[in-house]
Formats: structure tokens, sequence, C-alpha cells
């Protein structure tokens, strides 16, 4: 009877044992969820990677019905329409990606994979293009603290690469990785959701946006600096420089695809490397003249915030690199890419940037190959000048793809009417919003022609928040089951410090074009 007693009232102290376990642990998970952090139990998470795969394999399902039903509609009809927007990927590592629907309605061919070594080109291209030119700029107004900056920036962009691309993948119930997202845009409305599902991709979006359209205007800008400052004896100012770059630049308003200028990208990147080995070459053979007393320990507080700016746009290709990883043949080498791509960018910049300053010193400019003689300037800018202008393409129709599809063709929720007819070609005052765009950056270009200040604005409003503040707080959110406490520091210390240099280098930025304007400072 007493071991009776004595069993009852060990369960009724062990049942309430567990109910105030499982009341705590309710606490805990509904404080993190209040905050937004995914405080799932593991079979929760497999829950709702089970469930995604499901509502995959159903939507993937409606879309064949789909594609079958206008095949037999449609007979033996070809699209002729280029590739869309990258929608989905391969789901894991290895599988293949599922095919894409076309405006014309036939199933598209997979698009060849790409190695990991073009896959670096392909970034090598993005961190190390024409806007290596303002670092030197960046080194007069931080010294030392400058170099450091364009190494710091280096590991902070290349950390915040990784983990973005991580943000794609959850664990299904065997625990291997899957890939559930696309894009940035698909990263940011999961982070969003259930509140607001489609928050977070209209604010990357925006981002994207002014990214690529002062991309474009920095582009005229220095076409417009380089031609002035190479023929300085013409009676042609900066301004009317600009405007006849642009002229050669309204074509652009009519591309289908960017075929026909893909063809140059290669052509133009070993021309600019042949360029920055030119302007080094001549550094050091003026060696016996570098002003090292000139490099400071010390920094400009009111100018060096913009250098921040300049560094960090420097670095930049968070945008596309969820497409590039989903386009990898082994998925797998992204980290070993993007550890020698943002290495071999460092030491590119950091000897580039050191060397010209030690060069021109206090008389280096916002453009550094404005500082070289007449006799080589003016080889050496045309072919900057031909390069900017075969590289505004690029940016200019990611942006109108980006406007368009966000716009006018968001199934039944876009704001205008379809830019395109039912055959698929672009309708009239489609192509006058396209030229409207070209004519947008040159107005801009015109009436802000300061290259340092624009770059340092654009790295200050959306590089810091593309590449440091929004993937730290992704990956916070979305991968918290699995983080350690030393990625946690990383990811909370990246965000903070990011947003205190986002913050001051815009307020700078914004306060030296204003000191511009009222005292009619010229680059």
């Amino acid at each position: 009877m007493a071991h009776l007693i004595r069993h009852k009232i060990t369960n009724k102290l062990t049942n309430a044992a567990h109910t105030v376990s499982h009341k705590s642990q309710a606490k805990v998970s509904g404080v993190f969820a209040r905050m937004g952090f995914q405080a799932a139990t593991d079979e929760e998470g497999l829950g709702f990677a089970e469930c995604d795969d499901l509502d995959y394999d159903y939507r993937q399902g409606m879309q064949m019905d789909v594609l079958r039903g206008e095949e037999e509609e449609g007979g033996d009809m070809e699209g002729e329409g280029e590739l869309e927007g990258d929608t989905r990927y391969q789901r894991d590592a290895t599988g293949q990606r599922q095919s894409t629907l076309k405006s014309g309605g036939s199933l598209e061919e997979d698009r060849p994979k790409i190695t990991s070594w073009e896959a670096g080109w392909n970034v090598t291209n993005a961190i190390q293009g024409m806007f290596v030119l303002g670092l030197p700029y960046a080194i007069l107004h931080g010294g030392y603290l400058g170099l450091f900056l364009i190494i710091f920036a280096a590991v902070v962009c290349c950390y915040t690469g990784k983990i973005l691309i991580a943000c794609l993948y959850e664990e299904n119930e065997d625990g291997i990785k899957v890939r559930v997202r696309d894009s940035y845009v698909d990263i940011a409305n999961a982070c969003c959701a259930p509140r607001f599902p489609a928050l977070g991709g209209h604010v990357v979006n925006v981002a994207q946006i002014i990214e690529l359209v002062m991309t474009c205007i920095l582009y005229v800008v220095v076409s417009g600096n380089l031609m002035y400052n190479s023929f300085p004896s013409f009676p042609v100012s900066q301004k009317a420089w600009s405007v006849l770059a642009t002229a050669a630049l309204l074509p652009c308003a009519f591309l289908k695809n960017l075929k026909a200028v893909s063809k140059f990208s290669l052509l133009c990147t070993l021309a600019h490397f042949v360029i920055n080995i030119l302007v080094i070459a001549y550094c050091l053979s003026r060696a016996r003249e570098w002003a090292w007393e000139k490099v400071k320990f010390y920094i400009d507080v009111k100018k060096f915030p913009i250098s921040i700016g300049i560094i960090v746009f420097s670095y930049t290709s968070q945008i596309f690199l969820p497409s590039l990883e989903g386009n990898m043949q082994k998925p797998s080498e992204f980290h070993c890419m993007m550890d020698w791509t943002h290495i071999t960018a460092c030491v590119l910049k950091g000897l580039f940037a050191l060397v010209a300053y030690l060069t021109w010193a206090d008389a280096t400019k916002e453009v550094i190959t404005d500082n070289l003689p007449s006799t080589i300037r003016a080889v050496v800018n045309l072919f900057l000048v031909a390069k900017a202008l075969l590289s505004y393409p690029l940016p200019f129709f990611a942006a109108v793809e980006v406007l368009e599809k966000s716009l006018f063709q968001d199934g039944g929720r876009a704001l205008f009417p379809d830019c395109y007819g039912p055959g698929g070609q672009l309708k009239t005052w489609g192509l006058g919003l396209r030229v409207a765009l070209v004519v947008f950056t040159l107005l801009m270009a015109v009436f802000v022609p300061h290259f340092a200040l624009l770059m340092g604005l654009t790295g200050s409003l959306t590089g810091a928040g593309l590449c440091f503040l929004l993937p730290s707080l992704f990956h916070l959110k979305l991968q918290w089951r699995n983080l350690l406490w030393h990625h946690v520091f990383f990811d909370v210390s990246i965000f903070v410090i990011g947003g205190i240099c986002a913050i001051s280098g815009l307020i700078h930025s914004i306060e030296g074009l204003i000191e511009a304007f009222r005292y009619n400072i010229h680059d």
C-alpha cells in the first residue's frame, strides 16, 4: 500500500515537472517568435521543409498541366522570347534545375551550367571593375585606415555572400540541405512572412533599382569626366561630354537581350586590367618620389565616411550571387570561389590604391587617371570611356527588367498594364519609358557631376544595406536554429558596424554634395 502511494506521488511530481518544462519552452519559443527568429523544434522545422516540398511539387504539377494544355492548343508553336528571370533553380546541390516558362508558352531548355572558374570570373568583373579608380581618393582621406578598410570590406563581403547563399537552403527530414529559395527577393519575402509576405521583396527590389540606376549614372559621369580631362583644350564642358556619351547610349532602350553586349564583356575587362597595369607601371617608374610621409594614421572625420561608401560600393556583388550559385556545376565549390576572388580583389585594390596615392599624394583626384600626364592620359581615358559605355547596358537592362516585372508584369498585381504586346513585342509607350530612363541618368550626371561623392552616396545608401545589413539580418532570422554563438556574434557585429557606416556615410555624402553645389566645386 505504501509502495503504491509512493508510486502515485512520484508520477504526479514527474507530470508536474514535464508540464512546467513544456510551459517554459513554450514561453521561450513565444519570445523568440515575437522577436521574429525561428525558435521551432526540430520536428516542426522538418515539417515546414516537408510542407514546402509538397507545395513545390504541387505548383510544379500545376505548371506542367498548363504547359500540356497550351501545347495542345498551340500545336507546334516555338517560343522565340529570351530567357526570363531565374525563377527556379535546382532544389539541392546535385539535382537538375527545373525548366522555366517562356512568355511564348513553350518549355525552355536548361541553361548550361558554369564552372567555379567561370563563376569566379563573373564575381571578379563585379568587384574589380571601373570603380577601383576612386580607391586612391579613399586613401587620401583615410590613410592607413583606408587600407585596412579595403581588407575589412573584402572579408565582410565574402562572409555575407556566403551567409546569403546559406539562406537559400533548409534541411529536409534526412538532414540534407535542399535549395528552397532562388533569389535575394525570395529570401527577403521568407523573412517577412507570414505577416508581410511581400514587403521584403519590395525593399530589396527598390534597393536593387537604386543601385543599378546609380551605377548607370556613374558610368555617364565618369565618361564625361574622362573626356573633359583628356581634351582640356577643346571648348566642350564636362556636361556637354556627358550629353554626347548619353547620345551613344540611347540604343540601349531597344535592347531585347544582352547577347550582343556580352560578346564585348571579356574584351572590356581585359582592357581594364591592362589599364590598371599601365597606371601601376607609371607609378612604379616614379617610386623614388613616393611620399610615404603623406600616408596618415589619422583620418579626415568629415571626408572619411565618404571613403567608406566608396570602398563598400567597389565590393558589391550580392545582388546576383544567388543566381550565380544556382547555375554552378558544383555549388559546393561556391565558398572556395568566394575566398579566392575576394582575396585577389583585396590584394589588387590595396596595391592599386596605395601605389597611386604614394605617387600623387595630396594631389590625388577623384578619378585617378586624371593625374596622369597628358600624353598618356588621353589614350588611357579613351579606353576607359569605351569600357564605361559598353558596361552601361548591363546595369541598365537589369534595372529595366526589375522595373518591368514589378510594375508591369506582376500577374494581376501589377500597378500598370503590360508593356509588351500579345506577340512579345515592346509597346511604343514601353519604349518611351526606357528612353526616359536613359535621359534620367543623363540629367543626374549633368546636375550631379561628382564621381566620388555619388559613389560614396550609393555605397552608403544601398551598398551597405545589400552587402552588410540585410544578409546578416536574414541569416539571423532564417538560420537561427543552426547558428553557433560566434555566428550570432559576427552577424550582430556586422549589422551594427554596417548600420553606423551607412548612416555616417550617407550624411557626409549628402553634406559633401550640398557643399559642392553651394560653392560650385568641380571634380
